[in-house]
């Protein structure tokens, strides 16, 4: 489903974000990516969507080499990934629906079609009786589940999230990991960033370790 060999990503300055990382991923595995403040974890996730670019090694998703796809092939390829972004990237000036609406804009889908997946996204994550809402009048854990509803409307078979339980309330947290929980339970495969290293225990799922731009795997009992 998804593989990394010898991938690094240098930025300007000669920064380097990730060196050498190589490890695979099966489908509907449940990954989660751990890591100190700029270990390379936003970096190693915006590679699988083409976000990102790396600059040496080769990205394999669904058997396609991402590092040398061409620009147009791009929107065919996102849309079986579902990103969760750490600042969301809600658009306030538009409701709860329309945001969700959004990724299915530039799909072929019958307009009765198109809304009918978004109000299955939006009841998916319990957020069906607040889409005239419009964002900024949803808690934190509502504009989380909100990014993800959007994010799984076009029904990806690989879902990507940077830190989607940071700044939430436990039982917020909780919400956001069972939704996500819930589609790992149906085959679609998981890739998280985070720190809560009791959150990664509770959920199992391997566990990648970034420091220094280098990957490790290792238990979730033993992450640091």
């Amino acid at each position: 489903m998804i593989s990394f060999d010898s991938v690094s990503k240098r930025y300007p300055g000669n920064r380097e974000a990730l060196s050498r990382v190589t490890f695979s991923v099966d489908n509907g595995e449940m990954i989660f990516i751990t890591g100190h403040s700029g270990a390379g974890k936003s970096t190693l996730l915006k590679l699988i969507p083409a976000i990102e670019r790396p600059t040496s090694g080769s990205v394999v998703v669904q058997g396609q080499n991402i590092s040398a796809m061409k620009a147009s092939a791009l929107p065919y390829l996102r849309r079986s990934i579902g990103v969760v972004f750490q600042d969301q990237k809600l658009l306030h000036d538009r409701n709860v629906y329309e945001n969700v609406m959004l990724p299915l804009a530039f799909s072929d889908h019958a307009p009765k079609e198109a809304a009918r997946r978004a109000r299955a996204a939006l009841d998916k994550v319990g957020l069906l009786d607040r889409e005239l809402s419009h964002p900024i009048q949803l808690s934190g854990g509502e504009q989380q589940r909100l990014a993800i509803a959007r994010a799984v409307v076009n029904r990806p078979s690989i879902l990507i999230a940077d830190e989607p339980t940071a700044n939430l309330d436990d039982d917020s947290a909780r919400i956001v990991m069972e939704i996500f929980l819930s589609f790992h339970q149906v085959g679609v495969t998981i890739l998280l960033a985070s720190h809560d290293q009791a959150m990664m225990r509770r959920y199992g799922g391997r566990v990648f370790a970034l420091a220094g731009g280098k990957l490790t795997e290792r238990p979730a009992e033993a992450a640091a």
